[in-house]
């Protein structure tokens, strides 16, 4: 994989970037971002929808699924297995649901048109089911989920990969990491919004890890022989990521992989492309499925709004073991950290801004980090 491989000692400190990161104004990593996947040859609109997508995850802090991966996604712009002027489009329909063909655009792209047409079908018919086919990697699952909260509606969005988590008493692969998320709007306050893999961890942290030349916690890889392993460095060739909770995120992936592959058209399990390490002149033929639900459908607002913070507020109070910090919902630390980096910047870790420095050398630009 070339400079993939490189620690990010050696791609950070040959850049000149401090061992504690950068500081960047959220504007002026948006405005890069675009800049970048304009120089690639995506329009101004989908290189906006893009930037917005990878900005607000590195805003929440989410590094692994932030524009840390514009390096990734530029190699296959430029290769042809994405691309740029891909317009996803409605294939088949009906009242609450429809079936999108992404064109082999960015996963950003297809993805936030189609959460936006299961937005609109479920405001006429109260629930709506969108599957997306002909994809890739689409970053953080939780950002789409955010549309249809953000818009006053329930959101559930999911995608499929290709194999990297095993199953319970395997030897390798059985399932992609296969994320899923969903969000909720909580009157008058941000939405609660949860965003996880059914792997027990994320591979992206893997290779941060594996970057950095850590080890990782027992229970995140096993070995080729199916047994326990801390060594980044085996992860992917010859390490498999772990299921969460075991059967039970070996269950959910499966649940993922019908909704988001088998009844999309997509690729699925061994089909899908790896988007870091397969072909990049090749689309990868990801899958993704996302719903939304009307609330106003099933309760006036003002009673589903007094209903939700009574939820809120009940799980905030519930008491706690001695020297437990209080309760908190999934999304508050995210959302805590996406205010501080709207008043203060993203401060930025060291790899992020040394793949950013290569994804501006791609196109032919520079990428200048605060000194």
């Amino acid at each position: 994989m070339g400079r993939e491989d490189a620690s990010v000692a050696e791609r950070a400190g040959a850049r000149g970037v401090p061992e504690d990161g950068v500081v960047v104004d959220f504007d002026a990593l948006t405005a890069f971002t675009v800049r970048v996947l304009e120089a690639a040859g995506v329009a101004d609109a989908d290189a906006r929808t893009t930037a917005d997508v990878l900005v607000t995850t590195d805003a929440w802090g989410v590094f692994t699924h932030g524009t840390k991966l514009l390096r990734g996604y530029l190699r296959r712009l430029q290769a042809g297995g994405l691309r740029p002027a891909g317009r996803p489009r409605i294939a088949a329909e009906g009242g609450a649901w429809a079936t999108v063909d992404g064109d082999s655009s960015l996963g950003m792209v297809a993805s936030v048109f189609a959460m936006n047409v299961a937005i609109a079908k479920a405001r006429q018919q109260g629930i709506a089911y969108v599957g997306v086919r002909d994809s890739c990697h689409f970053g953080a699952a939780g950002y789409y989920a955010w549309l249809a909260a953000e818009a006053g509606l329930v959101g559930l969005s999911m995608a499929n990969d290709t194999p990297s988590v095993a199953a319970p008493g395997s030897r390798g692969a059985v399932t992609g990491s296969n994320p899923i998320a969903y969000a909720f709007p909580v009157g008058g306050r941000r939405p609660v919004i949860l965003d996880m893999s059914t792997a027990t961890v994320a591979g992206g942290k893997v290779y941060a890890a594996r970057e950095a030349g850590r080890p990782i916690p027992e229970g995140w890889l096993i070995d080729p022989e199916g047994l326990p392993t801390t060594d980044s460095s085996l992860y992917p060739g010859r390490a498999t990521l772990t299921p969460a909770a075991g059967h039970k995120g070996y269950g959910l992936a499966l649940l993922i992989e019908v909704l988001a592959g088998v009844l999309t058209g997509a690729n699925i399990t061994w089909q899908v492309g790896s988007w870091i390490a397969s072909d990049p002149s090749r689309p990868t033929f990801h899958g993704a499925a996302f719903l939304a639900i009307d609330i106003e459908v099933l309760m006036p607002r003002a009673r589903y709004d007094e209903r939700i913070r009574a939820l809120v507020d009940e799980i905030h109070a519930a008491p706690v073991a001695d020297g437990a910090h209080p309760l908190v919902l999934p999304g508050e630390h995210e959302w805590a950290r996406y205010e501080a980096a709207e008043r203060d910047g993203i401060h930025l870790p060291p790899d992020v801004v040394a793949s950013l420095g290569e994804a501006a050398e791609l196109v032919g630009l520079e990428f200048e980090t605060p000194s």
